[in-house]
């Protein structure tokens, strides 16, 4: 099987109402994703998305010709170019759906097979007055999640406890609850002073008192001795890892011991074949590993079957926080989205590869460019 032509399709999906993103200070009128679909010889498709793929069009060269199933060789060649231009891992989530596919096999077989459904919480991505996020969360747990996500401000820790104490009063002892606190990388423009480990050390403090599962990204993601003394001195589980750029800077996380729950997004993050290796390491040392899901569906499906494949957990991400972020939103791509099984998990697609089905209704519909590198290019 060879490769024979790559193809990226830039859509937008108009958002109104508008979607108030608790780590974007402006609320987002629209969400951009791009769709990559590699082309072989034997007439199958790989699918892909997650990041924008800037920057991968002028070397998608190298990869015209080649075999899709040489993933090593793929994998250190979009880390030459993921280091000069954008995030280009949606191009190996492609490959591995056109590798399930040759084989018959889902990508998460192929990973280790570990499960078939990972429990999901919900995700939200908007910030709320402590009675309304109690609402919501009742909400999320008579839907069948097991657990949910909490945002709070860097310059508001006392309303984030606030809301988390409501919330905690809603829905029992037995729910799980997180909190992100987006310290770890900043949106363009935001200068402003990252929460310093005093402050991080009184919120981890009163989170632990109220049963929360774990501290997302407290602190910068380079400061590893500052998230590894937060970890110990309170007892409170750290987690985060979703943006970090290169495998070498992962590993140093993991080999400091920084964390206690690693979660890089497979789309965003260094890719599915090292997310693997990061995730064998990481339970091997009596950790956990639970992606970052924060791109569109597909991205969520490439997440979904290496955690599956490698038995991570307790918990798969799960973008879902209505009105703001529907499914039908963050999954405009799927023609069949991911929906909670009723045992509150999600289940991996038995279709071989990642089990996508593109829309390509939407597709026409919302497609603002595109390009299509193939054999007479190079």
């Amino acid at each position: 099987m060879k490769i024979i032509a790559i193809e990226l399709t830039n859509l937008r999906l108009p958002l109104d109402p508008p979607f108030p993103a608790a780590w974007d200070p402006e609320p987002r009128t629209s969400f951009d994703a791009t769709l990559v679909e590699i082309h072989t010889d034997d007439g199958l498709v790989g699918v892909g998305s997650g990041d924008a793929m800037v920057g991968f069009a002028e070397h998608a060269h190298r990869f015209i010709g080649e075999d899709p199933a040489s993933i090593a060789r793929h994998v250190r060649t979009l880390e030459t170019i993921s280091y000069h231009v954008g995030r280009c891992w949606p191009f190996e989530a492609a490959l591995w759906d056109l590798i399930g596919q040759a084989s018959s096999q889902p990508v998460s077989v192929l990973f280790g097979g570990a499960t078939d459904r990972v429990p999901a919480y919900a995700s939200c991505g908007t910030r709320r007055e402590p009675a309304a996020m109690a609402e919501v969360a009742l909400a999320r747990q008579s839907e069948g999640f097991r657990a949910m996500k909490l945002r709070v401000e860097r310059d508001h820790h006392e309303q984030g406890i606030a809301t988390v104490t409501a919330v905690r009063e809603a829905v029992g002892s037995d729910f799980g609850i997180m909190v992100d606190m987006n310290q770890a990388w900043r949106m363009p423009g935001d200068i402003e002073p990252a929460t310093d480990l005093p402050g991080a050390r009184r919120m981890a403090d009163a989170l632990r008192e109220l049963g929360v599962l774990w501290m997302e990204e407290p602190l910068p993601e380079a400061l590893h001795g500052d998230l590894r003394s937060l970890r110990e001195t309170t007892g409170m589980r750290v987690s985060g890892g979703e943006m970090i750029r290169s495998f070498p800077e992962l590993l140093d996380t993991v080999l400091d011991d920084a964390l206690d729950v690693y979660q890089p997004d497979v789309v965003l993050a260094g890719g599915m074949h090292r997310a693997r290796t990061v995730a064998e390491v990481v339970m091997a040392r009596n950790r956990w590993f639970t992606p970052h899901t924060w791109s569109n569906g597909l991205g969520l499906l490439a997440n979904l079957h290496v955690t599956a494949g490698v038995g991570g957990g307790p918990f798969l991400e799960f973008p879902f926080d209505p009105p703001g972020w529907t499914i039908e939103r963050r999954d405009f791509l799927l023609a069949e989205p991911i929906a909670l099984a009723a045992d509150g998990t999600v289940v991996v697609p038995d279709r071989p590869g990642l089990g996508a089905v593109i829309d390509r209704d939407a597709v026409a519909a919302l497609r603002t460019g595109g390009i299509r590198i193939g054999a007479e290019d190079v």
